[in-house]
């Protein structure tokens, strides 16, 4: 099954046209992350990347890691 389970729903928007993107949305009391898939207009991806970028830049997340015990 491989990653599959974890692209289901990312065929569903290659075959439709509106680009898609999953980006970070919060995190659970374990520190865990927690995804938000984003959807745009079809062939628009230029506001789905900007839309992505604003949130990253007012919620930068590379650095952050969960703790692992």
């Amino acid at each position: 099954m491989g990653a599959q389970r974890y692209t289901a729903f990312v065929t569903l928007w290659n075959l439709s046209g509106n680009p898609a993107a999953v980006v970070p949305a919060a995190r659970t009391d374990d520190g865990l992350p927690l995804g938000a898939q984003l959807v745009g207009r079809p062939h628009d991806e230029a506001t789905l990347l900007a839309l992505s970028a604003q949130r990253e830049a007012e919620h930068p997340w590379s650095r952050l890691r969960p703790q692992l015990d």
